[in-house]
C-alpha cells in the first residue's frame, strides 16, 4: 500500500504531527538537518533498538546540527509510556494517526496502517539527503550512513 516516497535530491513533503510538546512541522526545522525515524510501534524490540540507538547518540547528532523526530502511529499515551520505559528521550515522538505521513514517505507497511522501520535525513533546505527503506538498526552501516548524511567525516 505504500507509495515510492520522495527520493534523494527531492524536496521532502511537509507534515504537521502531534507530540507531547504540541504540533511539530517538518518545515519548522528549515535551516537544520532532520533525521526522520519511522518505526512500526512503541512496544517492539526492533523499534526500541532503533529509538534507543538515536537516543544514545543524540548528543553527537545534535553537535552535527541534526534534530531527530521519531514517527509511529502510536498515540500520545503509548508514546508517554514508551519514553518512560526508556528512561526519557531527548527528542520528540510524533503521532502519525492513520499512517498518512508514512504513506507519503513510502514507508507504510502492506496494510497501510503502520510504518515500516525507515530513516530519512532531510538537509537544511528541506531536501532528502538520505533514504533508508528499510532501516535495520542492527546493521552498523545503516547507522553510519545516517551520521555521514548529517555531516560526520
Amino acid at each position: 500500500m505504500s507509495t515510492k516516497g520522495p527520493e534523494v535530491g527531492t524536496v521532502a513533503p511537509d507534515f504537521a504531527l502531534e507530540s507531547a510538546g504540541g504540533t511539530v512541522r517538518l518545515s519548522d526545522h528549515r535551516g537544520r538537518k532532520v533525521v526522520l525515524s519511522f518505526y512500526n510501534e512503541d512496544a517492539t524490540p526492533t523499534c526500541q533498538q532503533q529509538t534507543v540507538s538515536f537516543k544514545d547518540e543524540y548528543g553527537m547528532l545534535e553537535d552535527l546540527g541534526a534534530q531527530v523526530l521519531g514517527i509511529s502511529v502510536d498515540d500520545l499515551e503509548s508514546h508517554r509510556r514508551f519514553v518512560e520505559r526508556l528512561g526519557g528521550l531527548p527528542y520528540p515522538l510524533l503521532v502519525d494517526a492513520g499512517a498518512e505521513v508514512a504513506q507519503r514517505y513510502g514507508v507504510a507497511d502492506e496494510t497501510g496502517r503502520r510504518a515500516r522501520n525507515a530513516v530519512y535525513v532531510i538537509d537544511e533546505n528541506g531536501v532528502v539527503a538520505l533514504k533508508l527503506v528499510p532501516y535495520l538498526p542492527a546493521k552498523p552501516e545503516h547507522f553510519m550512513a545516517v551520521f555521514e548524511a548529517v555531516g560526520l567525516e
